[in-house]
């Protein structure tokens, strides 16, 4: 099991999903297109895909070039029939490879808030952790239409598209399910000034909002991962 791991902004955390890779004794290599590392063109020896987020959007080819060759590999995968995974930024890629509208600056997003599956999210292989529903964390302005021929499979009172599956195995997850607690700690310490200017009472909320809601969400995400993770198998 050979999983290739693309990471689009600094600071990015596997958290959840990299922790079921670990124990699922996957080898996971790490592409920081960021950086300027390059993008592979084809799914050849990986045998999934996990797209993670980004503070920029899924437009910003003049700012961040590498997010069409990223869309040219979500489209290969998909097309290999090999599991495929797009977090937040990476959800809003898997809907533009497949001709879905990226919807830019909405209205913030941000803290754990109740996401709903659809009917079809619970009967999903991956999307039926989240049972009858959950507090799962978010960060994100921007959302997106549906691509044709997604399956949705989740939703918040916020943002009417937090999950969609392409297919048997592809997956656009707008929710921060790979957050738990140590992440949201470290995203609240690293981007601070930037929460700030958004939810300035966070850093005062943080413990009593940790305490109200990591300890479901995390068990929750990590069932979300582990779904993901059999897919590879």
């Amino acid at each position: 099991m050979h999983v290739l791991v693309i990471e689009n902004y600094p600071l990015t955390h596997h958290g959840q999903v990299g922790r079921a890779l670990q124990e699922a004794g996957a080898e996971v290599t790490v592409v920081k297109a960021f950086e300027g590392e390059p993008v592979p063109q084809r799914a050849e020896r990986f045998s999934g895909l996990a797209v993670f987020g980004g503070g920029q959007n899924a437009l910003d080819d003049e700012g961040s070039p590498f997010l069409p060759q990223i869309c040219d590999l979500i489209r290969d995968f998909h097309e290999e029939q090999r599991p495929l995974l797009g977090i937040c930024l990476g959800s809003q890629l898997v809907a533009r490879a497949f001709g879905g509208r990226n919807i830019i600056g909405r209205p913030i997003e941000f803290g754990w808030h109740d996401v709903t599956p659809t009917d079809a999210g619970k009967a999903d292989p991956v999307l039926s952790a989240l049972g009858e529903g959950a507090p799962l964390f978010h960060w994100h302005n921007d959302t997106f239409d549906l691509p044709e021929g997604a399956v949705h499979l989740a939703t918040s009172a916020h943002t009417r598209h937090q999950a969609f599956r392409m297919g048997a195995a592809t997956y656009g997850i707008q929710f921060h399910f790979e957050a738990a607690e140590p992440e949201v700690r470290g995203w609240s310490r690293d981007f601070a000034g930037m929460i700030a200017e958004n939810t300035p009472d966070w850093a005062q909320r943080l413990e009593a909002e940790i305490a109200r809601h990591a300890p479901r969400a995390d068990a929750i995400g990590a069932r979300l991962a582990a779904n993901w993770v059999r897919l590879l198998r």
